[in-house]
């Protein structure tokens, strides 16, 4: 018989793993609820038409595609697939596909339900994506994201609103991060500055990759895709730009004066960092004009978060998009948003240890019985402390008690309580701290206090 096992790229999670990442979806969400977001789900599938051309030519490509059911080839058998490429006959056998992202699916939620939403609308997303990548440290084929979102408003007010989240979220985590930011206006000014304003996807897709690949390799992909070698030397003292915040902002603002889109750029972000400092957010902030995103839909501020003591890719990362919702019959609504990547923030706090000792799932305490009438005793008592929002277990069989003990200290719980006859006579157990040892007959009302305390 085959062995089980489960497609490259995904993950069991133990209930040991599973208390971990709910303790990060907690922590999220609770921050999220601080700001006024208000939570929504949209199916795991998608139509194909809704997902294609969103993501860009690299991002079509890891796209999960869903084989139509019943006889799917009949489609492809009626045409002459010789002179077909693999993306058109998928588009014959396939009309749908799992989300790569909680942005597009939550776009289109958006234009189905305009009249039944209010604008400005705040909304917040913590589900599982897909994408057909080559999986590796930090990057899964099956994730989740936590997204926080608002459309319906170009405020600035907003960016500086995620970029406290950020800040927020992280606090609580414990993780030393630094937020990464740029505007897509100011690379589209660079393009227009470089004379190849219809290169601008080549550029930011090539620079984008620059922590990745090295100066070298990104100016050997900006020739293959056309630049001139003029060009590509006029783009090195940008990838080179060093400084604070506002130096590198007063050196860009002087090379993109020529370009309207680009001074555009320039005055956001001389907004957003006021904004940021009048606020009084402690987090690194690092203003990098490498940073691209290669999603086509970011218009505006883009964001990237790193942690600082992990060598890891982004755990956070999002932007401004001005139009997204236009692609689906509604122009002119403007939104922003971030994405905490729940996997990367998982293996960053592994790595670093910083979980709590104690899990709220875990069981507190753990009734040991010798025999049957001790087990419908404890089982009384076990009622009542659930009614406090205790976790706690009985164990369910008669064994020995070397057997139930060991029991309760490999799920690590905190506390034993033993019921004999001599514990139910005088209407008490005898309570059991396994961190010291120490042993102490209690009533009901003193077991729920020592435990909660």
């Amino acid at each position: 018989m085959t062995k089980p096992s489960i497609p490259k790229g995904t993950r069991d999670f133990s209930p040991e793993e599973m208390a971990r990442r709910n303790y990060i979806f907690d922590t999220i969400r609770s921050v999220f609820r601080l700001y006024g977001f208000q939570q929504i789900e949209t199916p795991a599938m998608e139509n194909l038409s809704t997902l294609m051309g969103k993501y860009g030519e690299e991002g079509d490509k890891l796209l999960f595609k869903i084989l139509n059911s019943g006889d799917w080839l009949s489609p492809l058998n009626a045409l002459d697939t010789t002179q077909m490429s693999a993306a058109a006959a998928a588009t014959k056998v396939s009309e749908k596909g799992l989300r790569y992202d909680l942005t597009v699916p939550f776009a289109r939620f958006v234009v189905q339900n305009r009249d039944k939403i209010q604008f400005p609308f705040r909304r917040y997303q913590i589900q599982p994506v897909w994408r057909a990548d080559r999986p590796q440290k930090g990057r899964y084929r099956e994730f989740y994201q936590c997204d926080v979102d608002v459309v319906g408003t170009d405020s600035l007010n907003c960016e500086l609103e995620l970029i406290e989240i950020v800040e927020e979220v992280y606090r609580r985590l414990g993780i030393r991060v630094c937020l990464k930011i740029n505007n897509r206006k100011i690379l589209a000014g660079i393009a227009e500055v470089l004379g190849c304003p219809d290169k601008l996807v080549d550029i930011t897709v090539a620079i984008d990759k620059l922590d990745k690949i090295g100066a070298d390799k990104v100016n050997e992909e900006l020739r293959a895709k056309g630049l001139t070698e003029d060009a590509v030397d006029a783009l090195q003292p940008i990838l080179k730009m060093e400084g604070s915040n506002l130096e590198k902002l007063n050196t860009i603002a002087r090379v993109l004066e020529p370009s309207e889109i680009g001074s555009k750029g320039v005055e956001e972000m001389r907004e957003l960092l006021s904004l940021v400092e009048q606020a009084g957010v402690e987090m690194n902030i690092d203003l990098d004009l490498t940073l691209a995103r290669g999603l086509n839909y970011y218009t505006g501020a883009i964001f990237e978060v790193k942690a600082l003591d992990v060598e890891m890719g982004s755990i956070t990362g999002g932007g401004r998009y001005d139009n997204l919702t236009g692609i689906f019959g509604m122009p002119g609504v403007s939104g922003v948003g971030i994405s905490f990547g729940a996997d990367r923030i998982y293996d960053v706090l592994t790595e670093l240890d910083l979980y709590p000792k104690t899990s709220v799932d875990q069981t507190r305490v753990l009734f040991v019985s010798f025999g049957t009438e001790e087990q419908r005793y404890a089982q009384q008592w076990a009622r009542q402390l659930r009614k406090e929002q205790i976790n706690t277990e009985v164990y369910p069989e008669v064994a020995k008690m070397k057997k139930q003990m060991g029991y309760a200290d490999l799920k690590h719980i905190p506390f034993v309580a033993i019921v004999g006859t001599e514990e139910m006579n005088k209407q008490m157990v005898m309570l059991k701290d396994m961190l010291t040892g120490e042993q102490q007959m209690v009533a009901l009302d003193e077991l729920i206090e020592k435990v909660k305390r």
